[in-house]
């Protein structure tokens, strides 16, 4: 778009473009806390001041799945800077009941009758917020339900995905908006290999729209399928929005292929200690009419300073010597001299930006290899303790690797291996991967697969699936059985250890059934999960009471007897009936109230049993199974009590050596 084009008039689309917001992370720190919340803020008040038309975020907007005052923080400024008499000039004209059918209110906030919104906001989900529990609810559907975003791009199906573009007209100019929330890279690439994802376009003059995608996956390769190739998508779009990746290249590139450009806004906060993170953060002002665009980069000036640097000391032969006795302090005083450089740098840069945090984040990557030893990095950090934002971690050593040259080699990964404290992404899947090809072999797993393990505990750890890892046991563990007494197996421990592991291998081999289980495995671990929490909500008052009542009554006698499990007070919370369904369309139907449905009350026995499973460890859970009846019919021979009871012997070592559970994991 030329600069005669740039005007802003009824038939220009003004759009702020943001992604990975990441509210609240490290919100415990007590310098850090606030910096996620000062940028949005900043975010909001430019979108404000620039008057555009809506804010597009490209996911990620909370850095926990699960936020905890992050999420209050966020309504109060959305309601600050989204609220308001300001008319919205835009129409949209597809059809809402498909954009968002997800929700319970499918049409755009604006068009409610019952808010005042100025500045529409609409969001994919990313990684880091994505739904999840048995309800697949996210944080960004509460602020959907309170009006104060538009989430879109969901997709409520994992074997297909049709993509269906918000049509927006602001005048002459139309722009379809496709989005697509995060979903994990392995799949996706599956899926558009297998041909599964379509994105839809308007029936009626499809070529007179500007088509605009979001998306928040990798884009940089981080293994065979574990990225997204720009190829994979439609070449009639003509801007792709990419989140997820931190590094800022907010200026459109032209993917020469697919003759369509993409734009990679790149993190609004600094959430690791990597290369990428320390490029200068910024917000795009997208501007739409007709068929042409322009990006205007926006630099925030709330975002906290980063600095860099590398220092390789075998490159200072003339400084520094390894056979000298000093040469640790010598390092030392180096090391100091250079963050007392930057610590000047950042100082100048911060003159007349009094938004700007005063306490910098510094990392001093230092390659000791050569024969050099490090010195004490707490000890040095204590000089610069209320000077930075991160003393702790000011200073990285680490040693330089040497790579063989391959020609083959598609991916130049570098002079420099990074490490997890570098900030790079390490998933907890891999984690598992590597603890197991490392282990000794007394250790390994001989029935579960690292594949399925990892995800298990990254469901655990991202999600805080407390079941996840005791049902993706207990589901391999059955699927192992059913396996072993459809094919007759003899009741001899050496024949069952073989056909374990051959169908152990048959499924590590097939990834696609190995997906499918570990997602059954999750879903039966967020239906147990949320009949708890049912279960715990359905204790009416006079339950509640007639608890308060024993223990009054036991607390006042003379003789009382100490209870085997207590139950701690509470209040409890009757159902009432809420409004009425979703509408097929705007204004189709009238809304009314609803009708509040009973439901029954759990008996106290089983409430007491479900609490004491759910918190069963892994360790506890073969454990138990081996000491409790089977609830299925009793085995009919010899032969299959044998045969459950060496399954269970499979796990013996897990059982007997705690230590193998490696306690970064577990």
């Amino acid at each position: 778009m030329s600069p005669a084009d740039t005007l802003d008039d009824e038939n220009t689309f003004k759009i702020l473009v943001a992604t990975d917001i990441h509210l609240g992370f490290m919100e415990k720190d007590a310098i850090r806390g606030n910096d996620t919340f000062a940028t949005l803020d900043e975010i909001l008040g430019l979108a404000q001041e620039n008057d555009v038309d809506f804010i597009l975020l490209g996911g990620d907007l909370f850095h926990e799945n699960k936020p905890s005052k992050t999420l209050h923080t966020c309504l109060e400024l959305l309601r600050k800077y989204c609220m308001g008499d300001r008319p919205v000039q835009f129409e949209i004209i597809s059809d809402q009941s498909v954009n968002f059918g997800f929700s319970k209110f499918p049409w755009v906030n604006y068009q409610d009758g019952n808010l005042n919104i100025s500045i529409p906001v609409f969001s994919i989900h990313g990684n880091h917020d994505d739904p999840t529990g048995a309800d697949s609810l996210c944080a960004l559907d509460i602020l959907s339900c309170a009006g104060l975003i538009n989430h879109f791009g969901r997709s409520m199906s994992v074997e297909k995905i049709d993509i269906s573009p918000v049509l927006l007209q602001k005048g002459s100019t139309k722009v379809a908006l496709y989005g697509l929330g995060s979903i994990p890279d392995e799949r996706l690439y599956r899926m558009f290999i297998n041909k599964k994802v379509t994105m839809l376009r308007p029936k009626e003059d499809e070529n007179s729209w500007f088509n605009l995608f979001v998306l928040h996956q990798n884009r940089s390769r981080h293994g065979r399928t574990n990225f997204i190739p720009e190829q994979f998508l439609d070449d009639f779009l003509d801007l792709v929005i990419w989140g997820h990746e931190h590094e800022c290249k907010i200026a459109p590139t032209k993917n020469e292929q697919q003759l369509f450009y993409v734009s990679q806004p790149g993190s609004s906060v600094v959430t690791s200690l990597s290369p990428g993170e320390a490029v200068k953060k910024h917000v795009g002002l997208l501007r739409i009419k007709g068929r042409k665009m322009n990006m205007q980069k926006i630099p925030l000036h709330t975002v906290r300073q980063f600095f860099m640097e590398d220092v390789v000391l075998a490159d200072h032969p003339d400084i520094f010597n390894p056979d000298n006795p000093k040469v640790t302090q010598v390092i030392q005083s180096f090391c100091l001299e250079k963050i007392e450089e930057i610590l000047e740098n950042a100082e100048r840069e911060r003159l007349g930006n009094s938004r700007q945090p005063e306490k910098p984040l510094i990392r001093l990557r230092v390659d000791y290899s050569g024969g050099f030893e490090p010195f004490s990095v707490l000890r040095f950090s204590q000089k610069f303790v209320d000077r930075v934002a991160n003393p702790k971690d000011i200073i990285h050593f680490f040693r330089h690797k040497e790579q063989k040259e391959n020609m083959g080699e598609e991916i130049n990964l570098g002079k420099f291996i990074p490490k997890p404290s570098e900030g790079t992404t390490l998933r907890v899947e891999d984690l598992v991967k590597q603890y197991f090809q490392t282990a000794e072999k007394n250790v390994q797993l001989s029935l579960l697969t690292e594949r399925g393990m990892g995800k298990a505990v990254q469901e655990f750890v991202d999600k805080e699936e407390k079941d996840a890892i005791q049902e993706l046991v207990k589901y391999q563990l059955e699927k192992t059985q059913r396996f072993l007494k459809e094919r007759h197996i003899d009741a001899l421990e050496d024949k069952i250890d073989e056909e374990v592991r051959r169908f152990r291998e048959s499924r590590q081999k097939n990834t696609n059934e190995e997906d499918d289980e570990v997602q059954e495995a999750m879903n039966r671990a967020r239906a147990l999960r949320s009949q708890e929490e049912d279960a715990a909500s359905a204790f009416s008052a006079e339950d509640l009471m007639s608890i308060d009542m024993a223990e009054q009554t036991a607390n006042d006698s003379d003789d009382s007897i100490t209870a085997a499990a207590s139950r701690g007070r509470g209040r409890g919370r009757g159902r009432r009936g809420g409004r009425g369904q979703s509408l097929v369309s705007r204004g189709a139907s009238q809304r009314g109230r609803g009708t509040g449905l009973e439901t029954s009350t759990p008996s106290r026995s089983s409430k007491a049993t479900m609490s004491t499973s759910r918190n069963m460890t892994i360790i506890d859970a073969f454990k138990s199974a081996r000491k409790q009846p089977s609830q299925n019919a009793a085995p009919k021979n010899y032969s299959e009590t044998y045969l459950f009871w060496s399954l269970f012997k499979r796990m013996d070592h897990i059982i007997a050596n705690p230590k193998c559970m490696d306690p970064v994991i577990f």
